[in-house]
């Protein structure tokens, strides 16, 4: 009799639970995404870029085919009312904080967190402003936590930001080593090389792990075609909680790794 009560809870339980209750079948549809785009300015020159607002535009994009959810990511930019379309909030830095804040209290299965602008040895550039490691690493801890983080750093000497942002349970990529610049962010490139890549590796990832090692191959022969010299050598780090439970992308995705 005890035998039998027990089978009926365990098949009553998911009916009663609901659908709003049901898992997620694309892992990464509960995480908390925003993607930036800290200038407008091309490199070395007063001269207006689409460059970084294009990147953000269409790595959100990528994202979304990867099966991150369209509500839970949230762009910005430091033009906001030119891009309608895509509805970007102000690239302000307390802007970008209470953003993040809010989505990880609606989308609390991890981060993502990607910026594309210029960048200086002291931090990356987001309204004419350089926001330093140490800023960041503060928003990223008190907004995700111990919740399974990705950091993706496309500027100039982004490598900086490698030792503030280390976590057992975090995955940080970076356009540059932190005394190197990274290239493509003049008026007439449509993405930065990093950015390009990333929306050229993407679709054929079966998860984040894959993009390091090919994020590096396809800049350095990008910076090969185009003589752009010294490299710029993207980093990666990953925290060995993060590799042991790292999400796979959506279904389609999977088993897609060499």
């Amino acid at each position: 009799m005890r035998r039998l009560g027990s089978l009926l809870i365990a098949l009553l339980v998911p009916l009663l639970a609901g659908p709003g209750l049901a898992s997620s079948p694309d892992p990464l549809a509960n995480w908390a995404v925003i993607v930036v785009a800290g200038d407008d300015h091309a490199a070395h020159t007063d001269d207006l870029t689409e460059t970084f607002d294009n990147a953000r535009r269409d790595v959100a994009k990528a994202l979304v085919g990867k099966g991150f959810s369209p509500e839970n990511i949230q762009q910005y930019s430091v033009r906001p009312e030119r891009y309608p379309d895509t509805a970007p909030a102000k690239a302000d830095f307390e802007i970008i904080a209470d953003g993040l804040r809010s989505l990880t209290r609606q989308a609390p299965g991890g981060c993502l967190i990607y910026f594309t602008s210029h960048g200086a040895p002291e931090g990356v550039v987001v309204d004419e402003y350089l926001i330093s490691p140490r800023s960041l690493r503060g928003l990223v801890d008190r907004t995700c936590g111990t919740k399974p983080t990705v950091v993706v750093m496309s500027a100039c000497f982004s490598g900086v930001f490698v030792p503030a942002l280390k976590g057992d349970n975090r995955l940080i990529l970076t356009a540059a080593r932190r005394d190197r610049s990274s290239f493509g962010c003049s008026e007439s490139d449509k993405y930065p090389f990093f950015d390009t890549c990333m929306l050229k590796v993407l679709p054929g990832a079966g998860g984040f792990l894959d993009l390091g090692p090919a994020l590096r191959i396809c800049v350095a022969e990008r910076e090969r075609e185009e003589e752009a010299s010294p490299p710029s050598m993207p980093q990666t780090w990953v925290g060995k909680g993060f590799a042991l439970a790292e999400p796979p992308f959506d279904s389609a995705s999977l088993g897609r790794r060499p």
